[in-house]
This record gives C-alpha cells, sequence and structure tokens, in this order.
C-alpha cells in the first residue's frame, strides 16, 4: 500500500520529471499491468495499456489532487483505458496469471504437471467470472485493496463490494468442487 505522506508531494505537481515518473513506474508498474490484464485477459493489451497509464499520468500528474490514494488514483486510469481498450478490440481468451502461487517446494514431475493444473483450472475459473466479479476478486486478493478502496476505484458502496467479493469466492468455489467431481 502506499502511504500518503509518501506521495503526499505529488498533489503539489503541476507536472514531473523522467525520474520521478521512472520511480512510479517502478513501484507501480507490475501492479498496473496485471491489473490491466485482469481487466483485458490480454497481455499485449495489459502491456500497451501500462505504457499509457503511465504517460497520462506523465501528462496529467497535475490533475491528480490527492482526494484519493495515489494507487487509487493510478488504479482508475487503468480501468477507463482497459474498459476503452474493450470496447473497441475483440478479446483473446488467455490464461495464465501470476497471483495464483503454491508455496509448495518442487516434487516430482508428475507432482508438479498436476499443481500446474489445478493452478490452470482455478485461473480459468476466475478469468471466467462476469467483469463486475473479476475485478472485484483480482483488486482484493492480487493488489491488497481494502474494500473501501475498491469502492472508491470503482464507484461502488462497500457493501456492494463486499457482496461482490462474496458472490465471486462463493462461485469460484462452486466451480471448483464441480471441476473436481
Amino acid at each position: 500500500m502506499d502511504s500518503h505522506a509518501e506521495l503526499h508531494y505529488l498533489t503539489y505537481l503541476d507536472s514531473m520529471d523522467k525520474t520521478e515518473l521512472y520511480n512510479l513506474m517502478t513501484q507501480y508498474g507490475d501492479d498496473v499491468r496485471k491489473y490491466a490484464y485482469a481487466m483485458t485477459r490480454n497481455r499485449e493489451q495489459s502491456k500497451d495499456i501500462a505504457q499509457e497509464v503511465f504517460i497520462k499520468v506523465y501528462q496529467n500528474i497535475g490533475s491528480f489532487r490527492g482526494q484519493s490514494s495515489f494507487k487509487t488514483w493510478l488504479f482508475t486510469i487503468v480501468r477507463n483505458l482497459a474498459i476503452n481498450e474493450l470496447r473497441s478490440s475483440y478479446m483473446r481468451r488467455i490464461v495464465l496469471f501470476e497471483w495464483v502461487r503454491s508455496d509448495r517446494t518442487a516434487g516430482s514431475a508428475e507432482a508438479v504437471y498436476l499443481e500446474e493444473q489445478s493452478e490452470k483450472e482455478l485461473l480459468d475459473i476466475v478469468l471466467g467470472l462476469s467483469m463486475k466479479h473479476r475485478e472485484v476478486l483480482v483488486l482484493h486478493l492480487e493488489h491488497g485493496m481494502t474494500k473501501a478502496e475498491i469502492g472508491q476505484l470503482l464507484n461502488l458502496s462497500e457493501g456492494t463490494v463486499k457482496s461482490r467479493l462474496h458472490r465471486a469466492r462463493k462461485i469460484v468455489e462452486s466451480k471448483w468442487k464441480e471441476m473436481k467431481r
């Protein structure tokens, strides 16, 4: 999570230099790309969106007023660009997300294969969720955003976010159990 004190100076900037941009890209680049990927399900589009996000941040840092955390403001830009991209192009189905990882150490080739298959199946389920369920689940699990932050980003009440998270988890659990029968 970004600290308000850390990024408070950004509220006073009308422009930024390349060093500040580089620092923001280093700090938030992976999160931006992963969120864009969760929205688009397309690696190339997510990379393009990530680049465009930081160009917009560079050009529009003066519009950041600190009314939300910098990460929330940044993710709003990601979300808007991803939605625009989804509206303007068709989507390919691509699976493999970074956030489902096992804590186990490598075992036999068979065990590794089965684990990878399970991860792939789980990712298929998550990526198959509706946008409204997938988005809250990814923001919460992958990016560690609170329900309040997600609500602010998506312009939803905290109760709606909580409900969507609950529903997303139930759907994933149900489909996972169904798949394992």
